[in-house]
């Protein structure tokens, strides 16, 4: 994909949607494009992560505990908890199809969380209102 339609995806992407055009591309610098087959797992629940993924094109099936949560599609992000802790993952996510798919680094989401003001907020808030949707299903 070239960076002109990497930095139009991303700012599609609700976590960079209010970031600048430079700012963007700081981002679009700091990822990898990688394409994978269907049922790829590409992270499992347990395991330790050190990256995270926005699904460029295709879906994904998250699974925690034996239990589907979610099939994530274009914009969403996998994984940003990971970067930021070190920890282990905490569901496993597989392709279902093809899927295309933008990587960032734990060393490369660090750099984004100091040099681009409010990122860290934006990540914060994302996290927390997926916590959020996720105790509404397991809690109803």
């Amino acid at each position: 994909m070239a960076r002109d339609a990497w930095l139009t995806h991303l700012a599609q992407v609700p976590m960079f949607a209010h970031c600048s055009n430079k700012e963007l591309q700081q981002v679009a610098q700091a990822t990898i494009e990688l394409e994978v087959n269907d049922g790829k797992v590409l992270v499992r629940e347990g395991e330790p992560g050190h990256e995270c993924f926005i699904i460029v094109d295709g879906q994904a099936e998250v699974v925690r505990n034996g239990q589907q949560v979610a099939v994530l599609g274009p914009g969403d992000v996998v994984g940003e908890l990971a970067p930021l802790t070190g920890g282990p993952r905490t569901a496993s996510v597989t392709a279902v199809g093809p899927l295309q798919l933008l990587v960032i680094g734990q060393r490369e989401f660090a750099g984004l969380l100091e040099e681009i003001p409010g990122f860290a907020n934006r990540v914060l808030h994302d996290l927390a209102g997926r916590m959020r949707e996720l105790d509404e299903k397991a809690y109803g």
